[in-house]
């Protein structure tokens, strides 16, 4: 049999004209590559697509307001809402954009049949980009149909990100809910599938409470103990030192009955956790988490070596981190 004749890299096929990097669109990885090369997309142009794609962003919520909240909402709250305020403003038709962390039947987005779009957060995401997955499915939900979800794909390498579309100076205030109610203004209209997904959801959630006084602060309830997590912004490196040093001296604890256990890594940011009695309310815990932020200050500002005793501290937080992402 005849070998076939190799194509010239970039030779177009036929009288196809060939397109800028900047005008070709994504398509399946077996699909001829919309350039003209004759080649198969992943074999051309889709190699750099899938290399952006597939880059870790280790902060995709840097720079956006309420960092903080944005892992907790993404990561740790089961039911939560917030608005959104676009950059350039609200399209016509479009009365508001609600964050939530999750819509029914894991939907990424969905345009309401008044024109209101909800964005999912706690969504499984094709890129390693965060941001510019979530900032794709809000550029679709405002283009889609009222009444409508918005059916997940793989985000442009190019395309902007929650940054480039959201209002940095807008103020991100999480509100906590319940339960899922919020998904449908009225629950008795609801589908069979979304009212179904509402009652899972609802059985699944675990009591959350958002502390007022420091940010990014969130009290559960679980059967057997409550615990604390709370989300912080300072380099890992250096909260570790602190938090070592305050648990060295005894005072890393929020009141009698509570510890520090350990801490999550998710995004970038690291999430003391700590175990609280079960009797220890959200409200309880507000005063004392007021004074351990004041405690914490003070050791994030010191920068003498670690003593011996604060080195073995260090070692045993460091034992108990997990990392969720």
């Amino acid at each position: 049999m005849a070998k076939k004749r190799p194509q010239t890299k970039g030779q177009p096929k036929g009288n196809k004209a060939q397109l800028t990097d900047g005008e070709i669109p994504v398509v399946g990885a077996r699909e001829p590559c919309p350039c003209g090369s004759g080649r198969r997309y992943k074999a051309c142009h889709g190699r750099a697509a899938a290399h952006a794609v597939t880059e870790l962003v280790h902060r995709p919520f840097e720079g956006l307001a309420g960092e903080g909240d944005w892992v907790a909402l993404r990561e740790l709250v089961p039911a939560a809402t917030v608005r959104l305020t676009l950059k350039d403003g609200l399209p016509e038709g479009v009365p508001s954009v609600t964050l939530a962390t999750v819509l029914p039947m894991a939907w990424p987005g969905l345009r309401r049949e008044d024109g209101s779009v909800l964005l999912g957060l706690q969504n499984d995401m094709a890129s390693g980009d965060l941001s510019r997955d979530l900032a794709d499915t809000l550029k679709q939900a405002l283009a889609t149909e009222p009444g409508n979800p918005v059916n997940g794909r793989r985000a442009p390498a190019e395309g902007p990100r929650l940054q480039d579309l959201l209002d940095p100076a807008a103020a991100f205030e999480p509100e906590v809910h319940t339960g899922f109610e919020f998904w449908v203004p009225d629950s008795e209209s609801a589908t069979p599938d979304v009212a179904a997904s509402l009652e899972r959801a609802n059985a699944a959630a675990i009591p959350t409470v958002k502390l007022t006084g420091v940010d990014a602060a969130y009290w559960c309830e679980t059967p057997e103990k409550n615990h604390l997590r709370w989300v912080m912004p300072h380099p890992e490196e250096q909260l570790l030192d602190a938090l070592a040093r305050l648990h060295a001296a005894g005072t890393s604890s929020l009141g009698e009955g509570t510890r520090l256990v350990g801490s999550f890594r998710a995004h970038g940011l690291m999430v003391p956790v700590w175990d609280l009695p079960s009797g220890v309310t959200a409200a309880d815990v507000e005063k004392p988490a007021a004074e351990f932020a004041e405690r914490l200050t003070a050791a994030l500002a010191t920068d003498a070596p670690l003593t011996p005793d604060e080195r073995r501290a260090r070692g045993g937080l460091t034992n108990r981190q997990v990392t969720l992402n």
